[in-house]
């Protein structure tokens, strides 16, 4: 197996799993829709802000893995198209770039004031600065985060497709994910999960694709496949 395909899907299933759990312990927080008392209340009685920290610091975390899982895809595709669309191969690592910085300042926003009074801040928190905070947070996340993933996957679709890693009705499937996360309006945070679930089927199709190592094929010489009993001895001369 190429060792670029084996980073590629390891470090895309450790990006999913961390991001996935720390979306679960981000959602504890308050939500941009919830009344001004449920802020009062979550960081009032402490709530679970410990758990909303600890997503907080799982997010570099997925964002690192991400990285690797860009670097290394790239890296694959570099071994299979050489010079592969110049556009499309600079889209995609600005785009997995934005989707990465835009993560992080959209969820440190998020989690700020539940950072704060995890760490021993005041509990008694303006529930406006902290709706502020989360409008601030969900912007960056569910309108510019999103737009980067949507265009990586679109590119990335691309270049495996080129690449002859991706099939037609596979490479349709990424295309159409990739759309979604450019045309969405919706904050439901399982719009965040196409992402995971395309980096989860794009690793799986790769260990397939590469699971058994391939061998060049050696061409065969007109000369050595003749059998030797078709090659008649010379005459001996008496």
């Amino acid at each position: 197996m190429r060792p670029e395909a084996r980073l590629a899907a390891g470090s895309g299933f450790l990006f999913v799993v961390l991001f996935v759990a720390a979306l679960v312990m981000l959602r504890r927080a308050p939500h941009l829709d919830d009344p001004d008392a449920t802020f009062t209340a979550f960081y009032a009685h402490g709530g679970d802000t410990l758990l909303v920290a600890i997503g907080l610091y799982l997010v570099p975390l997925a964002g690192i893995a991400f990285l690797w899982h860009m670097t290394a895809t790239r890296s694959l595709l570099d071994t299979l198209t050489p010079r592969p669309s110049s556009m499309a191969h600079g889209l995609n690592l600005l785009a997995g770039t934005v989707f990465v910085t835009m993560l992080f300042a959209g969820t440190a926003a998020l989690g700020a004031v539940a950072f704060s009074v995890s760490r021993g801040g005041p509990a008694s928190i303006d529930p406006d600065t902290a709706r502020a905070l989360t409008a601030v947070g969900y912007g960056l996340v569910f309108v510019f985060a999103v737009r980067g993933a949507g265009m990586f996957v679109l590119t990335t679709t691309t270049l495996l497709r080129n690449g002859g890693v991706l099939t037609m009705p596979w490479a349709v499937v990424g295309w159409l994910l990739g759309a979604f996360l450019l045309v969405s309006v919706t904050n439901n945070p399982g719009a965040l999960l196409v992402l995971p679930l395309w980096v989860v089927l794009i690793g799986c199709i790769a260990l397939l694709r590469f699971r058994a190592p391939t061998t060049p094929a050696t061409p065969t010489d007109p000369a050595a496949a003749v059998e030797p009993s078709a090659v008649e001895p010379p005459a001996v001369e008496r």
